[in-house]
């Protein structure tokens, strides 16, 4: 039996309210959730339509959902496995006591994007809906990177959500292998994390993070950092979306 190395990735994970939801007094709609203790690490970054009403619960149930589904499925069939998934959130949601019409159309309420990671024995793949991005590299040579891009509709405020109808056409997998670092963002880091045409990483952002959160310390201490990198006046003021930014040294 191969022995599971999922226990020894570290994580540091961290989510700041935008400005703009801050000013109206309204919660971070993003959500992460992250597990290491099955046969498979898994990561997922979720972002709560601002424009939905329930679009935190939306991105909280599709993180909870894929985590628990995916860490102990066979990785020689992820595709199936994250569609099901996906599909058990979606139920979800139609149950869900906020849901007053109990149907599809009310699943817009909760309506979240979706970017995760699943990871087995140097092997990897990320799975997409929307925007947010996920990133591997090995930190060595971080110029030949693997990213799962954003994706929007006809304009650049539009995305794709779990919670569409056609949710199906909208879900992407890029896979990976051999990455030693890995990154899960919601969009209101994208900006920060890549050149403006998405063919380069933006190292002043994310390699000073990597090569910090690689140094021994407390996660407290870690997750302290990494919320004061995200909510600097300058990460304000050059986006005010929520921020989500997810870290996985593999």
């Amino acid at each position: 039996m191969k022995k599971n190395n999922s226990n020894n990735i570290k994580v540091v994970a961290a989510s700041v309210c935008g400005p703009m939801h801050c000013y109206r007094k309204m919660p971070c709609q993003d959500f992460f959730k992250h597990k290491s203790s099955g046969k498979n690490f898994v990561a997922v970054v979720s972002d709560g339509a601002g424009s939905a009403k329930y679009g935190k619960i939306g991105a909280r149930v599709i993180c909870e959902t894929v985590v628990d589904l995916l860490s102990n499925c066979d990785f020689e069939n992820i595709h199936q496995h994250v569609v099901r998934a996906i599909s058990v959130a979606r139920n979800k949601l139609l149950r869900h006591r906020f849901n007053k019409q109990k149907n599809a159309d009310g699943l817009m309420d909760f309506s979240a994007t979706l970017i995760g990671a699943v990871c087995r024995d140097k092997k990897g793949i990320f799975f997409h809906i929307g925007d947010g991005a996920g990133i591997a590299f090995n930190a060595d040579n971080c110029d030949h990177f693997v990213a799962s891009k954003p994706e929007n509709g006809a304009f650049s405020c539009e995305t794709f959500f779990y919670t569409m109808d056609d949710w199906k056409d909208s879900l992407r997998f890029t896979s990976f292998e051999g990455a030693d670092t890995l990154f899960l963002m919601s969009d209101g880091l994208t900006n920060f994390a890549f050149s403006a045409d998405f063919t380069k990483i933006e190292k002043g952002f994310l390699l000073p993070i990597n090569n910090f959160l690689t140094q021994p310390m407390t996660k407290e201490k870690a997750v302290r950092a990494l919320n004061n990198t995200l909510n600097t006046p300058l990460a304000k003021r050059l986006n005010s979306d929520d921020k989500t930014l997810l870290w996985a040294r593999l």
